[in-house]
């Protein structure tokens, strides 16, 4: 990048990047909300996905423990909060345990995450270290991806509700909280883009970070699909819907 964008300019480059790698392109997120996976295929994605979710706060206090401004740091522990919750009982992780349980997972075996696909974990291990070890301006970038999140929540909830008989809406309680958190701390992470990314260098930064991030996503549904789509290669120690 020569010259540098103006800030609406740069909002719309990010815009551009969910409108062309989102995970919602991928075609594992299209039988999923359509209907053409088995519960089987359905618990391997909740189980997979319980590996992201729980290390969300941990990618978060990362991020944290290197910012020296308090009010972002407030405004970012309320992201932990989130998922933690204030209580034992109340946070997004908690309520990602009620779904995997819905689909019959035993939830002892979703926490101790032995049966999570080796490249999930890699993928998502390398955005907690990418979050703990680039510039504070990157990391918060790559959280952009939520400003594409309510687009698919609100395709996964209805096409879940819609197409699967093992699926009820209590069982996607995880959802409605996201449809207000994700809008809210989506507008804070690009505000401050935007006001923080003022040089070339700077805004070429925030756009690998964010094209990083849609990678992280989309990789995690690759491995999805090759373990238990096509051509169903399940890696030894991975779940086995068989054996569930």
């Amino acid at each position: 990048m020569s010259s540098a964008l103006t800030p609406d300019q740069l909002e719309d480059r990010l815009r551009g990047i969910g409108a062309e790698r989102y995970h919602d392109k991928h075609p594992f997120h299209h039988m999923l909300h359509e209907g053409a996976l088995t519960k089987p295929q359905v618990q391997a994605w909740a189980l997979n996905r319980y590996y992201y979710q729980s290390r969300i706060p941990m990618k978060d206090s990362a991020l944290m423990a290197r910012v020296d401004d308090p009010e972002l740091r407030r405004e970012w522990r309320r992201r932990v909060s989130d998922h933690d919750g204030r209580e034992e009982d109340d946070g997004g992780i908690e309520r990602w345990l009620r779904l995997t349980g819905a689909l019959g997972l035993d939830r002892a075996y979703v926490m101790s995450t032995e049966g999570i696909l080796p490249a999930t974990k890699f993928a998502v291990e390398a955005y907690v270290h990418f979050v703990a070890e680039r510039s504070l301006l990157e990391a918060i970038a790559s959280s952009l991806t939520e400003l594409f999140a309510p687009k698919i929540i609100a395709e996964r909830v209805a096409g879940m509700l819609s197409n699967y008989s093992f699926i009820d809406a209590e069982t996607l309680a995880y959802f409605n909280k996201r449809m207000d958190q994700a809008p809210r701390d989506s507008n804070f992470a690009l505000a401050y883009v935007k006001e923080h990314a003022v040089r070339p260098d700077q805004q070429q930064a925030v756009i690998d970070a964010l094209y990083f991030k849609c990678n992280v996503l989309w990789s995690q549904l690759d491995a999805l699909h090759y373990a238990y789509v096509e051509p169903g290669l399940i890696p030894p120690g991975a779940f086995q819907p068989a054996a569930s």
